[in-house]
């Protein structure tokens, strides 16, 4: 593998169990370089990557964990010296100055490996990973033979990664600390844009100009698939060099365009419109509205590439999602355990709408874990009003980030806000994980949907509830 001109055959990762660095070391190990890594003992839902992948983890981070000679050496942004004994050892020592050829954050490497390629990067606040994963699927089983990085594991992938034959590479690429400005694509998938990360974006304009900056960097004969149903995102749009490729739920001058929707059977049904003439009724497992607005981005890109609308139907039906987005865990006591990412507002809001249309007459039991301290106080008052498709609201104390100031807020406050706006909502404050798969094991009842739902580690209390002797 080339990276930066270097030719690579030995990488070493600081923070491997995180997801990209997973699916990032995943994608190296099947283009044949030999990879080890470090991170904390904890258990991750990543580690069964790692372990079929064989790739050693050394734990805890430790100086004599790092190799004396490496081509690569990758870290997660989740580190630095400052937190991290090897990386101060790295930037005090520079031990593998001469012998380590590069030393890249994960974002680097991953930009530069795919700005190789044929790039189709998948951005936005809002569904990049279900929309890169469904993307690569759709290519792959096209026999396109993608490349397909992904930030989660993908069951059908059996892990987060496709290593194919051609040029085409599909990523999922993240706006946070603008990771975007390493990657250089031919093809662009956008979202949406609605402020988060309010960490490191400081003001509503910091945070857009990140994807204005990206999407002028399509080249003349590259394009960008766009929702128009996003005004900051077509607004974005405006400094596309390329082709612009629109798809929407509610504009009818959109390029791509779905109406009649419908569930049935566990599934949603929608007829798909290209510029105004029917391409007939399509089917997706997914639930909720914005899924069917990823897969007409699905859709809109693979038109691009011109495969048959017969195979994209097809495997578009076929693509079963992703691990903890609307994710069935498993059934306790007869109720259905539901896994789901979502830490924003809009996404909260859209994630319950949709799983209501799936089980209209199921009782919804949402967890909620709230992601980091700065998200939830900058958006306090939304994340408050975001639960009323929920029946019943269990809230755990806050997941801080290692990054950030811990503080200024807290799970007692929003419940305060929560309780205003929905006075007839049954809410709980369990601070601990233990404490809420302790409650529902005693209060869950045969037919109830119990909705797990955070950016941290909520899904462990399906764990302690599925698998009690693990």
């Amino acid at each position: 593998m080339i990276i930066k001109g270097k030719n690579i055959k030995t990488a070493y990762f600081i923070g491997i169990k995180g997801v990209g660095m997973t699916m990032l070391a995943q994608f190296l190990v099947e283009s044949g370089v030999k990879i080890t890594g470090s991170d904390i003992p904890e258990k991750f839902m990543t580690d069964q990557v790692l372990k079929r992948e064989k790739i050693k983890v050394r734990a805890p981070f430790a100086v004599d964990n790092i190799p004396a000679q490496v081509d690569l050496i990758v870290h997660s942004s989740a580190f630095s010296p400052k937190n991290n004994v090897e990386m101060k050892y790295l930037e005090q020592k520079k031990r593998l100055l001469g012998k380590c050829q590069l030393n890249l954050s994960y974002a680097e490497a991953l930009g530069a490996v795919f700005s190789q390629y044929y790039g189709l990067a998948v951005c936005g606040s809002h569904g990049k990973t279900t929309t890169s994963a469904w993307l690569g699927f759709v290519l792959d089983r096209a026999g396109l033979k993608p490349n397909v990085l992904v930030g989660a594991r993908v069951p059908q992938f059996k892990g987060s990664a496709l290593k194919g034959a051609s040029r085409y590479f599909v990523a999922e690429t993240d706006e946070y600390q603008n990771k975007l400005q390493y990657f250089f694509p031919t093809g662009v998938v956008l979202n949406n844009i609605d402020y988060d990360h309010p960490d490191f974006f400081k003001t509503r304009k910091d945070y857009f100009q990140v994807f204005a900056a990206f999407v002028k960097k399509i080249p003349a004969k590259g394009f960008l698939a766009v929702n128009a149903d996003d005004p900051l995102a077509l607004k974005a749009a405006a400094r596309c060099r390329g082709r612009v490729i629109t798809y929407s739920l509610k504009n009818k001058k959109a390029d791509y365009g779905a109406t009649d929707f419908s569930v049935k059977n566990g599934r949603q049904h929608f007829l798909v419109w290209e510029k105004g003439k029917s391409l007939g009724s399509f089917s997706i497992r997914l639930a909720g509205e914005h899924n069917i607005a990823n897969a007409l981005a699905v859709i809109a890109t693979a038109k691009r590439l011109k495969l048959d609308l017969a195979v994209i139907k097809k495997y578009l039906t076929a693509f079963g999602g992703t691990e903890r987005r609307l994710q069935v865990l498993g059934k306790y006591k007869g109720a259905l355990i539901v896994d789901d990412y979502a830490h924003h507002p809009t996404e909260i809001r859209a994630t319950l709408a949709g799983l209501r249309k799936f089980y209209p007459q199921r009782r919804i039991v949402t967890v909620f874990h709230p992601h980091t301290f700065s998200r939830t106080k900058a958006f306090l008052a939304d994340f408050a009003a975001s639960f009323s498709g929920t029946d019943e609201l269990l809230v755990l104390d806050i997941y801080g980030s290692a990054r950030e100031k811990q503080g200024g807020v807290s799970s007692q406050k929003l419940i305060a806000l929560m309780g205003k706006h929905s006075p007839h909502l049954n809410i709980k404050h369990l601070p601990l994980l233990d404490l809420a798969a302790d409650y529902l094991a005693a209060n869950v009842k045969a037919n109830d949907i119990v909705l797990l739902m955070g950016a941290g580690d909520v899904f462990r209390i399906g764990e302690k509830l599925l698998h009690p002797k693990k």
